[in-house]
């Protein structure tokens, strides 16, 4: 029945969400209770964001041991300056209104009796400046190889990533990565370069370097493909090997002579039925994202007759791979941090996989003529959602923490579901991530804001949680956005901090080699790093920049300094990188901005309008994470749609040198009665909308 709903029906349907809430409430949080407060006697330093903190963002720090009503000062870093004064409580300390805009110098936390801490900036989208490049960075020195020809037998585990399988996902945390900032990522076009069916980079790279083919006859074809970004380029190179081995069922690729069986380590398949070397179906997921990538930002890049191809590949191998659906028990591990079938796992069958590719292949096909199979897609994502609804249990580990590198796609994919298509999601997908918020907000109430596992355990007794560390963020991130939640932000920055070294270790998550170091692999203002690095193993990361090593195990928390960052030994499994941690990283940096970037429309006075008429001039204004260079203003767009017409860029500078602010004049065209202004893709998007008024505009 078209129309609104009857005053009636409206009153029964909100019954009738009450009732679903409540039930998901008591389902949810039944047994759920908080991180009772650690009584610590050993003194700490203060410990904080190595790099440093974002203007307008929460930033705490951590002091173990010392007493409540403890004053402690930020100072300037050599000045001695004092810049803001506060009050320790629970052994922690905020500073959150402390926004020094413009401001590139670095800063000390002072606290009697505990010193003080490592220097550190409070800075325009800090984070994002430092972290950004590297995220993707990784995914370009991990692969396998620089040819989409690869076989999955020649990499280990099969690839694309080395010591990964079809399960990485590559493409689709690309595509929402680009999503997520774009004039950044269109700055950075140096780096990957082609010769013949060979992708391979230039490392580090130099982004002044005029274009050449460096008189190589291999490169003179590519002049375009050189001015591509570097992300759409690796995108699109993982998505050509997805295409190549999507069909794939042999060996993965071993390691060393004395890993011969590495491919047995993990296999796929359902119990009684033959086993899999290689998870080839999850390839479909990166062809799907492709496609829906496509549509979004693509166009200009991927030929067409490249994507009718994914989207054929796709429609007819869907259903046959189980792609329309959550897949169980999946994965047969011999390892022992996942031994057996479990329903779900971090490699192969994560818990909100089928709805993150059903969604995406929904937003594919929404597109196409018709609407394409739309339909078909929606109903799929739509079930997906109703089963985690239904069935997503925080009171079980395998649910949570125990799927380790994977657990960031459960809450994202239902975040994003909500981000796109709000309309359409089932009942109770708000309400289920708000019980999760709730979670989230009960196992972190302790002075790391960690998400501990229980009341008596912290953190996993045996092995690094690097990727449940860094996943955590962008999970929280993009759950405190469709919420409207600040405090759940709060705590997605104190997952940030963690990777920074705000853990009880003081280390960066990542070592911090000489190679990476002199690759310019390594996170800007970062003093100690990971002590440990697993330079050769299965992923052979030693030169891999932006890798992410080791964490804190449960010896190591509440606060046991000398348990906080152990080597390796019988029974403990603290360092060791992988690109399935990356990723989960990855996800952080893309969502931080989530909450952070705003698009306005200003008059003569910079004030925010939403009407004006044919002719006016206006200032178009972008506030994002583009500030790179704190010595010289810089450049970024908008998109602007007047009507239905097709969208066009408009440049924009920022306003001085580290403001962050993104700014142009723009006259109001005629023709049209609305004007909308845009940043970012799909659920990204962020934009201002102006009404128009004037006889000269369409009706």
């Amino acid at each position: 029945m078209s129309g609104s709903l009857s005053g009636n029906n409206r009153t029964t349907l909100k019954m009738v969400r009450l009732l679903f809430t409540s039930l998901i409430l008591s389902v949810s949080l039944v047994t759920v209770s908080a991180q009772p407060r650690p009584n610590i006697t050993i003194k700490g330093k203060p410990f904080v964001n190595q790099a440093g903190y974002n203007l307008g963002e929460a930033k705490r720090f951590t002091v173990p041991g010392a007493a409540d009503g403890t004053a402690f000062t930020v100072k300037e870093a050599g000045s001695g300056k004092v810049v803001y004064k506060g009050i320790i409580k629970d052994y922690v300390g905020y500073f959150t209104d402390f926004n020094p805009a413009g401001s590139t110098k670095e800063y000390i936390v002072s606290v009697p009796g505990h010193g003080e801490s490592v220097p550190f900036w409070v800075a325009d989208h800090l984070m994002e400046k430092v972290s950004t490049r590297l995220a993707y960075q990784f995914f370009i020195d991990v692969r396998g190889g620089y040819t989409t020809s690869l076989l999955p037998s020649n990499v280990t585990g099969g690839g694309p990533s080395r010591d990964g399988g079809g399960h990485g996902l590559e493409t689709v945390f690309e595509g929402l990565l680009y999503a997520s900032n774009p004039a950044l990522f269109d700055r950075w076009t140096k780096e990957l370069r082609q010769y013949g069916n060979k992708v391979y980079p230039v490392v580090p790279p130099d982004d002044t370097e005029p274009d050449s083919d460096h008189g190589e006859y291999g490169e003179r074809p590519y002049a375009e493909y050189r001015k591509m970004p570097d992300l759409i380029k690796l995108l699109l190179w993982h998505a050509e090997f997805a295409y190549n081995n999507v069909g794939y069922n042999g060996k993965a690729g071993g390691a060393y002579e004395n890993l011969r069986d590495f491919d047995g380590t993990r296999v796929f398949g359902y119990q009684g039925q033959p086993m899999q070397s290689f998870d080839y179906q999850n390839l479909l997921d990166q062809l799907a994202a492709t496609c829906a990538f496509y549509h979004a930002f693509l166009k200009p890049y991927l030929p067409e007759k490249t994507y009718r191809q994914y989207r054929a590949t796709c429609l007819q191998r869907w259903e046959i791979y189980e792609r329309q659906k959550e897949v169980r028990y999946w994965v047969n591990s011999k390892k022992w941090i996942d031994e057996g079938w479990r329903e779900f796992n971090e490699m192969g069958n994560a818990y909100g996989q089928g709805l993150l590719r059903n969604l995406l292949m929904y937003e594919a096909e929404r597109h196409e003529p018709n609407g394409g199979e739309s339909a078909r897609f929606l109903k799929y994502a739509q079930d997906c959602a109703t089963d985690i609804i239904k069935n997503w249990n925080f009171d079980n580990e395998w649910h949570t923490w125990a799927m380790r590198n994977a657990e960031h796609i459960t809450p994202q994919a239902l975040a994003l579901f909500l981000m796109l298509e709000p309309e359409k999601c089932p009942v109770g997908t708000k309400e289920k991530l708000a019980a999760w918020a709730d979670y989230i907000k009960r196992r972190s109430n302790n002075l790391w804001q960690y998400r501990t596992h229980s009341d008596t355990e912290w953190a996993h007794r045996k092995s690094k949680e690097i990727g449940t560390v860094c996943g955590l963020g962008g999970s929280l991130f993009a759950v405190a956005q469709v919420l409207n939640d600040p405090k759940l932000r709060e705590i997605g920055w104190s997952q940030v901090n963690n990777v920074f070294g705000l853990n009880p270790s003081g280390c960066h998550l990542g070592n911090k080699s000489a190679a990476r170091v002199a690759l310019n692999g390594y996170w800007a203002g970062v003093e100690q790093g990971w002590p440990y690095i697993h330079s050769f193993g299965a992923g052979e990361l030693a030169y891999c920049r932006g890798t992410i090593d080791g964490s804190p195990t449960n010896s190591g928390f509440p606060f046991n300094p000398d348990s906080a960052s152990l080597s390796d030994r019988p029974n403990l499994y603290a360092t060791e990188g992988w690109c399935l941690t990356n990723r989960a990283w990855m996800t952080s940096v893309t969502f931080s901005t989530f909450g952070s970037h705003v698009v306005r429309i200003l008059n003569k006075q910079n004030q925010p309008i939403t009407n004006a008429k044919p002719g006016d001039v206006v200032t178009l204004e972008l506030k994002a994470a583009l500030n790179q260079d704190w010595t010289k203003p810089e450049d970024g767009y908008v998109l602007v749609t007047a009507g239905n017409t097709s969208a066009t860029k408009v440049a924009l500078t920022e306003t001085g040198p580290n403001t962050g602010l993104f700014r142009a004049a723009y006259t109001i065209p005629d023709g049209s009665n609305l004007l909308t202004v845009s940043y970012g893709y799909l659920g990204f998007q962020k934009k201002a909308i102006l009404t128009l008024n004037g006889a000269n505009a369409a009706k």
